[in-house]
């Protein structure tokens, strides 16, 4: 068999974080990104640049400073060990916190690009017609900034899984547990199982790809249709 039990059960867990993590960033990232689309405030810049420094920090520096708070000495380490939660370290949940983190530009401007995008010329005409705010961000904003929501979840879910660093200094490498489909990867290379390692990073290269493809592939399509 190409792939081991533990194989499949690190894709089982990628697919399980990636799926959680993408939800919880388009829940987090949506007000985030509306509110930079839409705000004249000084702290515009500076939120933006705090949102987007995943892109460019390590992800070694970016695991350590979460592995050092939520740990047993750091702040948030001591609120979940005062709540009774114990620490979130090389844990399953630690991993979704640290991956919420990492990849929330690569859904944050997706979606502020499509909002900025759509100007205020529609939120004007749905205030004309008596709608509120909510009303005229879910039945006019969010229909309107269809496509950024598409791309925003596809690359969130798709950087998800492609995660290293991050999980590795949050999670370890606990098979079952925190071991996802990336560090197996590491593992299969460091006992110079290069065998496996193919089959595992031959399918993530296979996904990235097809991600891609479908990505291009819609935004090509809403150009024809424009």
């Amino acid at each position: 068999m190409p792939l081991s039990q533990h194989d499949l059960d690190a894709i089982w867990l990628t697919l399980q974080l990636a799926s959680l993590t993408t939800l919880l960033l388009l829940l987090i990232g949506t007000p985030i990104a509306w509110w930079l689309a839409r705000t004249r405030s000084r702290l515009k810049q500076p939120i933006g640049a705090i949102v987007a420094l995943p892109l460019v920090l390590p992800p070694t520096v970016l695991g350590f400073y979460l592995l050092v708070s939520m740990g047993p000495n750091g702040f948030i380490g001591h609120l979940t060990q005062s709540l009774g939660l114990g620490t979130f370290t090389f844990s399953f949940t630690g991993l979704v916190i640290a991956s919420v983190f990492y990849s929330l530009p690569f859904v944050v401007q997706p979606l502020q690009n499509a909002f900025e995008a759509i100007g205020r010329a529609p939120l004007e005409a749905a205030a004309t017609l008596r709608a509120g705010p909510w009303d005229a961000f879910f039945s006019v904003v969010l229909p309107l900034a269809r496509p950024g929501l598409m791309t925003a979840a596809v690359l969130g879910f798709a950087h998800t899984v492609g995660e290293f660093g991050v999980v590795l200094m949050i999670g370890g490498n606990i098979p079952g547990k925190t071991q996802v489909a990336s560090v197996q990867i590491y593992n299969h290379v460091e006992t110079m199982n290069y065998a496996q390692a193919h089959w595992l990073a031959g399918g993530m290269v296979l996904f990235s790809f097809f991600v891609l493809l479908a990505l291009y592939s819609g935004r090509a399509g809403k150009s024809r249709v424009w």
